[in-house]
């Protein structure tokens, strides 16, 4: 009787302690910035996205062919040169995507278009 009721307690235990440890994290989301406006400005779309820590943007071309994104500016230990695509894109629908880590240091950060920063397109990520 006592063997059993040990196995059950076992049992009981186990199916407690899978329950809290196998609660799902936070889903990481992706988000997208045009990279020419539908009307043919020369600006990202949209020019200012707030995200969390994990999460992915992707940068797609729509109009006005070339344009990149390349980061600026951000918070402190940002590591920038990992988050820029100096690599120019012409055809509409090429995109590439940018990650931002898990431990990303919160703050803002400034983006731009190379061949296009002059005319103001720019952007900024806000990492909440």
């Amino acid at each position: 009787m006592l063997k059993k009721l040990g196995l059950v307690f076992s049992t009981v235990f186990l199916l407690v302690a899978s329950l809290t440890v196998s609660v799902a994290p936070a889903i990481a989301a992706t988000y997208t910035v045009k990279m020419g406006a539908d009307n043919g400005m020369l600006q990202f779309v949209p020019d200012t996205l707030t995200i969390k820590p994990g999460d992915s943007v992707d940068f797609v071309m729509n109009k006005l062919a070339p344009h990149n994104a390349v980061f600026s500016k951000g918070p402190s230990g940002a590591k920038l040169d990992k988050l820029s695509h100096d690599k120019l894109l012409f055809s509409p629908g090429e995109s590439y995507t940018t990650e931002f880590p898990a431990d990303s240091p919160k703050g803002e950060y400034d983006y731009y278009c190379q061949p296009h920063r002059g005319a103001g397109m720019v952007g900024k990520i806000i990492v909440e």
